[in-house]
């Protein structure tokens, strides 16, 4: 009788973006059996996974017939049709994360009732079902601001969040279901990757520090590890560890948290996925949150998570002001930086902060490299303007 290895079961991943793609190169060490699913070849992944299935993560039967041509299905994107998974878990199939977590986290008003739930500190919240809701709330002063209105549902890379700071904001408000926040008054913004397999064995990464662009609304660099207080980075470990055992999570959970002026540390946003703040570790780690996201949804041991080396992450950004056809420049100009790893992406098309490419730049302990960063973020193009 054959005996079937893990290392020789078919994967699944739902998504072709770049995280698919980094999943791919993880799994390329291992020689494992990785087929991707997406709207089209050309996507990040389709250039480095063994089959690229074209179809939409969104449709029922789309996401059913693929789930039935793999052993173990997983996901590099939340916003994909659960009821298909459900289903393909009720016929056996192997979901990971599990249906249940990628539903909770889809829905932001979910994800905040779970975190109140199970006593972990995040911000105080109203639910709202429209932007009438919101308006009526204000105008009887059950609601003030300043506040922030999250969309339950897709928002992404700062899309669906806005910060509403006095009254001339309101005829900005979505007329959609909302998370409506009280808001913070941040010191530092940081984020834990955290990682769990079958066998309940977690494997937690150091936080880093996150620096965004105000004007997108997403990450503009970020630092590995965090300058926080080492009490406040066991704090922030321990919450991430009883998490992923609440949940009984299989794969890799981000966990973006806020520290507040008081040093408080309150619970923003969860991936169940790899995730943005995790790209450092490909160099930077023993293992990277993609080899060990593979470990864990086949149930293999998991990797060391701790540092070999200090390093920055820049997000390479899309040109503002143009959308089109992606003509890249710069790149020589970054791989004169010593420490300088370059990640491009291969997305065909750019569009204004669209995420095209990053860059782990590993430096010297404690000595930040602010001039670096700055000349990597100027050097970098994606329009033809700049050629």
């Amino acid at each position: 009788m054959k005996v079937v290895r893990m290392l020789d079961k078919k994967i699944g991943i739902l998504g072709g973006g770049q995280l698919g793609k980094m999943l791919c190169m993880a799994g390329s060490g291992m020689n494992l059996d990785i087929y991707v699913m997406d709207k089209q070849k050309d996507f990040p992944a389709g250039s480095v996974c063994a089959q690229f299935v074209e179809g939409d993560i969104t449709e029922y039967s789309d996401v059913l017939n693929f789930g039935r041509t793999v052993d173990i299905l997983t996901i590099e994107f939340e916003k994909i049709n659960v009821a298909a998974l459900f289903d393909l878990e009720k016929e056996g199939r192997k979901v990971y994360p599990s249906p249940e977590i990628i539903s909770m986290i889809q829905d932001k008003g979910i994800q905040k009732q779970f975190y109140k739930e199970n006593q972990i500190p995040t911000s105080n919240f109203i639910l709202f079902k429209s932007k009438h809701e919101i308006l009526q709330s204000l105008k009887k002063g059950q609601l003030n601001f300043p506040f922030v209105q999250k969309a339950r549902r897709d928002g992404y890379d700062g899309q669906g969040v806005l910060v509403c700071h006095d009254d001339k904001y309101v005829d900005l408000l979505f007329d959609t279901p909302s998370v409506v926040e009280e808001l913070v008054s941040i010191e530092k913004e940081i984020a834990v990757i955290v990682c769990r397999n079958k066998s309940g064995h977690v494997s937690i990464y150091e936080p880093v520090e996150m620096v965004f662009n105000h004007e997108a609304n997403l990450l503009d660099y970020q630092i590995s590890p965090a300058h926080i207080e080492k009490s406040t980075c066991l704090e922030a470990t321990e919450m991430a560890y009883n998490i992923a055992n609440t949940l009984e999570l299989v794969g890799i959970l981000a966990i973006e948290m806020f520290l507040d002026k008081t040093g408080k540390l309150i619970l923003n946003e969860s991936a169940p996925r790899p995730h943005n703040s995790g790209h450092h570790t490909i160099e930077s780690c023993y293992t990277s949150q993609y080899e060990n996201h593979l470990r864990a949804i086949l149930n293999l041991p998991l990797g060391k998570p701790d540092i070999l080396a200090h390093s920055v992450l820049i997000n390479l950004l899309g040109s503002p002001g143009y959308s089109g056809e992606t003509v890249i420049s710069g790149e020589d100009e970054i791989l004169r930086i010593n420490g300088s790893n370059l990640h491009l992406y291969g997305k065909q098309n750019t569009k204004p902060f669209r995420k095209m490419g990053h860059v782990t730049l590993i430096h010297e302990k404690e000595r930040i490299p602010y001039e670096s960063i700055s000349r990597i973020k100027k050097s970098f193009s994606t329009s033809p303007l700049n050629i």
